[in-house]
């Protein structure tokens, strides 16, 4: 009986033993685990919590922690992004303002100082600043649109649309530019109906956007084209030219608010910048998606794909 008493003390102290030492690395490894998650933050780096351990609990601890800072990364990233995309519109809003009612300004002041100007140039002065007011007031309205399209709470009415006619409609709009520019116009739409759930304005507005792009950027390559087909599901709108194209190093931004290419700013390339942002959008709140694909001189396509109905 005396022997079994000793054997159940030696085996509580083991287990005693066991039991702190256990507690010890747990306090060990959280100790460990602590530093380190205040090293990451002081240093703002992209490091993990990486510590070795064979206790389960601890193990789910640090899947979760190291998710967390994988979203925290996440959150400053987009962060960074939203603030360089900010300060970038900004600047570019504050030179598409500037030029214009710098114009105006000018126009204003020829009007008023300039007294020998005759009626014949005065007119002709009177219809330019018609033009420029007319110009600023188009790209006010392209902001608040695009704020208004932006917003949580923006909503679009859907209903079925065939995009046959949509498509034929916008290209016939542009057919006396097409024919003044001497383009090639290469259209490609089925005689079978395709629909989609969509919004007749909303898509009259994207595809006026994009076909005048086309013309505007894409006329030296002296074909322009558009190409509806059916996919698995879905329905593919593309239109494309064989101009100059655009870099690859644009490629990612030209949705972006307010983002031009240098030569949009020329006043042969007149552009705001607001155009494929409205419109990339619209398109999602149609829920669909938008791409650009270009190769200079060869093919630029903006390819336009909606999840087509058949009911």
């Amino acid at each position: 009986m005396l022997l079994l008493l000793y054997v159940l003390i030696f085996i509580l102290t083991i287990l005693n033993v066991l039991q702190y030492r256990s507690r010890k690395k747990i306090k060990q490894t959280l100790h460990e685990m602590s530093e380190k998650l205040a090293d990451i933050m002081k240093n703002e780096t992209s490091e993990k919590v990486l510590i070795q351990t064979n206790q389960h609990a601890i193990q789910l601890l640090l899947i979760q922690i190291n998710r967390l800072l994988d979203y925290n990364q996440k959150v400053i990233a987009d962060y960074a992004r939203t603030k360089d995309s900010l300060r970038k519109m900004i600047s570019n809003m504050s030179h598409d303002l500037k030029t214009p009612l710098t114009v105006i300004l000018g126009y204003v002041e020829k009007l008023k100082m300039d007294e020998q100007i005759t009626e014949e140039e005065k007119g002709i002065v009177r219809l330019r600043l018609h033009e420029k007011v007319l110009n600023l007031i188009t790209l006010l309205n392209q902001f608040f649109d695009l704020v208004k399209i932006e917003s949580e709470d923006y909503l679009i009415p859907l209903s079925k649309i065939c995009l046959n006619e949509i498509c034929r409609k916008n290209v016939l709009e542009f057919y006396d530019l097409l024919h003044a520019k001497g383009l090639q116009v290469e259209i490609n739409i089925p005689d079978q109906h395709l629909y989609i759930l969509g919004n007749e304005d909303a898509l009259n507005r994207i595809f006026d956007n994009l076909i005048s792009n086309s013309i505007r950027y894409g006329s030296d390559g002296g074909v322009f084209g558009l190409t509806l087909r059916e996919g698995e599901g879905t329905i593919t709108v593309e239109i494309w030219d064989k101009g100059k194209g655009i870099a690859e190093i644009h490629q990612d931004r030209v949705f972006e608010r307010l983002y031009t290419l240098d030569d949009a700013r020329n006043p042969q390339f007149q552009g705001s910048g607001l155009g494929l942002s409205i419109s990339k959008r619209l398109i999602e709140s149609m829920k669909g998606s938008i791409h650009l694909n270009s190769k200079p001189f060869e093919k630029t396509s903006f390819t336009c794909i909606f999840k087509q109905i058949t009911y």
